[in-house]
């Protein structure tokens, strides 16, 4: 009898779940507007639109360089191919100029757009979706009342069966779950608008935390890191490496200007998120740094200061000849040390002076599992921020086997931590990933 139940409980769950995944396999349309009513928008509703498209970094994809703001067609590579980003301007044929607010929330909530076409997660509704109904609707009015561009949709490049989209009805029923966002009774009114913020529009955990095979975040490991556009993207909260830690300062610095003398300039993808805090409201932005300093182990500053000298003093003077001596120093780090002489120590040498960049040992880049940000940083240079434009680097042209050797003796220099492997292999592969 009690084996006879458990096959029925087993049955009816079966059922259930293929009686949702068949609700949602096909959804409706929503009737489209004929006009966008203006005039029922307010001012202030618009402003806050604005800001919040700034902390949700809504134009970085949503725009093509050289294109009109909000009109997509911006590749997003996926280890399923590319997906390229749509149209967001009023445009009535091409963008959602016929879309009501109804459709607007269910494409933010449920990922599926105005007529019923489920959408790919690299558009990240399973955090938008925890975003008030307030500032959805104040989102919604800003976008409307923007200039339409009719741009036609690139089609994505993915392969069968990744390119049949009713599949997604299946990864949202295995991923997707669609709450409120939930204050925690510990933290401050800051702390929590800053979690708010960070974890709804802002989608922080989105790069910042790694993805299982079918490209969903792994909630088990917030934080813990990921990658996003051919690029390693630090852990961050408890699983940071950094070594001299976070405070709620240097959360502040990064993410209004790109630089914290503590870890570094931001680059890759992470300079178009700070570009567009530059210009969000500083309260905001503010309480973003607060929550992530809370869920950051504080810091020992007589720790960090010790810490800091003994980075520091890693450090090469500009007479560094390149070279080296020992039975842990091979042939590639010597070669690296000579790279390093030669295309290197002119800005990263010795730091006399705070206008000189940090040192190297303090870097997410030196001290990150792999040599991916190294090799990137290398060939593409970094493009300053708005609020560190005195700060750049410029890319290095190295034949490959010189970028290795770099690579190999800036891990072996600048960081106490083991070798990284099979660099040269990483190399090739970063060559042709990194966007």
């Amino acid at each position: 009898m009690k084996k006879k139940l458990v096959i029925v409980g087993a049955l009816g769950i079966t059922v259930a779940i293929t009686a949702a995944y068949a609700a949602n396999l096909l959804p409706g349309e929503i009737d489209p507007i004929s006009q966008i009513d203006r005039a029922a928008f307010s001012d202030e509703q618009i402003e806050l639109g604005e800001n919040l498209a700034r902390l949700g970094d809504c134009s970085t994809c949503h725009t093509l360089p050289g294109e009109r703001a909000m009109s997509g067609g911006l590749g997003l590579p996926t280890p399923f191919g590319m997906i390229y980003s749509t149209n967001i301007t009023p445009a009535p044929d091409t963008g959602i100029g016929t879309w009501s607010y109804a459709a607007f929330e269910r494409a933010m909530r449920e990922g599926i757009d105005r007529e019923g076409v489920h959408l790919y997660p690299a558009f990240p509704y399973d955090h938008f979706a925890g975003t008030t109904d307030e500032d959805l609707d104040a989102l919604y009015q800003f976008l409307m009342t923007q200039d339409p561009v009719e741009a036609e949709q690139v089609p994505n490049d993915l392969g069968f069966p990744f390119s049949f989209r009713p599949l997604l009805a299946g990864w949202k029923l295995l991923f997707h779950r669609p709450a409120p966002f939930t204050p925690n009774p510990d933290f401050t009114d800051e702390e929590n608008r800053g979690a708010y913020l960070a974890e709804t529009l802002g989608h922080c955990s989105a790069c910042h935390s790694p993805r299982n095979a079918l490209g969903a975040v792994r909630r088990s490991a917030f934080f813990a890191g990921g990658e996003a556009e051919g690029w390693l993207v630090p852990p961050l909260g408890e699983a940071s490496i950094s070594p001299l830690g976070w405070d709620s300062d240097d959360y502040a610095d990064y993410l209004f200007d790109g630089w914290s003398a503590n870890h570094g300039i931001a680059g890759g993808p992470m300079t178009a998120v700070v570009d567009n805090l530059y210009d969000a409201d500083e309260d905001d932005v503010f309480a973003m740094a607060a929550w992530l300093a809370r869920i950051t182990p504080p810091v020992d500053e007589d720790a960090r200061a010790a810490r800091n000298l003994e980075i520091a003093a890693l450090d090469l003077p500009e007479s560094f000849d390149a070279s080296l001596s020992g039975e842990d120093v091979s042939d590639e780090i010597r070669h690296g040390a000579q790279v390093f002489r030669d295309s290197c120590l002119k800005c990263h040498r010795e730091r006399i002076a705070e206008t000189q960049p940090n040192s190297l040992g303090l870097t997410y880049a030196v001290n990150a599992p792999e040599p991916t940000n190294v090799f990137n940083v290398v060939r593409h240079g970094i493009v300053p921020s708005f609020g560190s434009t005195a700060r750049k680097m410029e890319a290095v042209a190295l034949a490959d086997a010189d970028l290795v050797a770099l690579a190999a003796f800036l891990r072996w220099q600048f960081t106490d931590l083991p070798a990284w492997e099979n660099i040269a292999e990483q190399a090739a592969a970063s060559a042709v990933q990194v966007h």
